[in-house]
């Protein structure tokens, strides 16, 4: 692989994968798990474009959030730990603690596994992780929930994609529009919670 051709993708979300990139299936799961580029809108196009069926492309990202589970899960647990005895790691985990705080009360909390599904789903399935974590779920319902809402986003992102290449018929077009949605998205959800939270609150 080209270095250069890696440090533009790393750079430039709408240039092309690198040369040498690995093929089939496990191109488009590394694509999932190292987002370089487009990211998500990327694997699909790249999925699509090796006649990869969407049901493959919801298991590969799938798989992605497990692995993801199992090598987020352990740092969670550390810097958790090791901050009650490192003053330096506790106050990295207290700031962590305080950001997750600031994010999550943007989509309420009284929704319970609903409000969390909605953390993972506007934000990311580290950060609804943290949040199912100190609402107190463990390794693995705390997980579900996480990846529920990821699999939720990236089934939106996945049919949009595909659907926005149809009718642009260019990938670079296809995926620069699809990172602006990206961007847009989180706000489109905080809102919705918020009026969903005032209907609850007014009834």
């Amino acid at each position: 692989m080209n270095p250069d051709e890696l440090q533009r993708a790393l750079l430039d979300p709408t240039a092309p994968i690198p040369h040498g990139w690995p093929a089939g299936a496990s191109g488009v799961l590394l694509l999932f798990l190292v987002p370089i580029g487009g990211g998500i809108p990327a694997g699909v196009l790249l999925a699509r474009d090796r006649g990869i069926a969407w049901p493959a492309m919801m298991a590969l990202y799938f798989v992605s959030d497990v692995i993801l589970a199992c090598t987020f899960e352990p740092i969670l647990r550390f810097v958790l730990l090791a901050g009650r005895s490192i003053p330096l790691l506790g106050r990295v985990s207290a700031a962590i603690r305080q950001v997750i705080r600031q994010t999550t009360a943007r989509y309420g909390t009284r929704g319970g596994p609903l409000a969390l599904i909605l953390i993972a789903f506007g934000v990311d399935p580290m950060t609804g992780r943290a949040a199912a974590h100190a609402a107190g779920h463990g390794f693995l319902p705390g997980w579900a929930i996480a990846i529920t809402g990821d699999m939720f986003y990236f089934a939106v992102l996945m049919v949009s994609t595909l659907w926005l290449n149809d009718v642009l018929g260019d990938e670079r077009w296809t995926v620069g529009g699809m990172l602006v949605f990206m961007m847009v998205l989180p706000s489109i959800v905080r809102r919705w919670q918020e009026r969903s939270e005032a209907k609850a609150r007014g009834s």
